[in-house]
């Protein structure tokens, strides 16, 4: 039986600037917001998230990406809401790897909102959520150009290491169960000004 939607993890944040977002769980009916998402990266950010020349998501990607079994992984997106209409503006994601004890992770900002906070808003409630489910470890490849993102995980204390025989990708690993790192939450007041 599929687990049912983690309607707990729906957040309601303000950024700094005083923009009202919403975090929650993705869900089937978001295919538009996210499909309108992706098309809207700019090439460079189309490519540190996909790692290729990704034009916009097909049909199998969006259904992949929407219709998610919340209890193998998770798919928290940041939306904001002008006239009634949701407007995807980031998305974080995790999927519970083989053992089952670590997660490969994946992040992406619409560009007009990145250094407002919304990257690490979406880590952090997306590291958090890994933690409940019982995860371990999480980890994730970086793009060695995308400076922005290994900002970040330096900053959320994620360690990063070159990938063996392959100098433009980045390893970036964070132990989730590691003593003295139990609050990495962003508060809904000091949204951090980093992605």
């Amino acid at each position: 039986m599929a687990k049912p939607y983690p309607a707990e993890l729906v957040r309601r944040l303000t950024l700094r600037d005083g923009t009202r977002v919403v975090l929650r769980p993705i869900r089937p009916e978001d295919r538009q917001i996210e499909k309108e998402f992706v098309q809207k990266l700019s090439d460079e950010s189309k490519y540190f998230r996909f790692m290729s020349a990704l034009r916009e998501l097909n049909d199998a990607m969006l259904s992949r990406f929407t219709q998610i079994d919340y209890d193998r992984e998770m798919a928290l997106i940041a939306v904001v809401c002008e006239n009634a209409l949701e407007t995807e503006i980031g998305v974080a994601r995790y999927v519970v790897s083989d053992g089952g004890t670590s997660c490969e992770f994946a992040v992406a900002v619409a560009d007009a909102w990145q250094h407002r906070g919304v990257g690490s808003i979406l880590l952090c409630n997306l590291i958090d959520a890994a933690r409940a489910h019982g995860l371990q470890t999480m980890e994730g490849m970086v793009m060695a150009a995308n400076n922005k993102m290994l900002g970040l995980m330096s900053a959320l204390r994620f360690s990063i290491r070159s990938e063996p025989g392959n100098s433009s990708i980045k390893l970036v690993t964070k132990q989730l169960d590691a003593p003295g790192d139990a609050s990495v939450g962003v508060s809904d007041s000091s949204a951090a000004d980093v992605n």
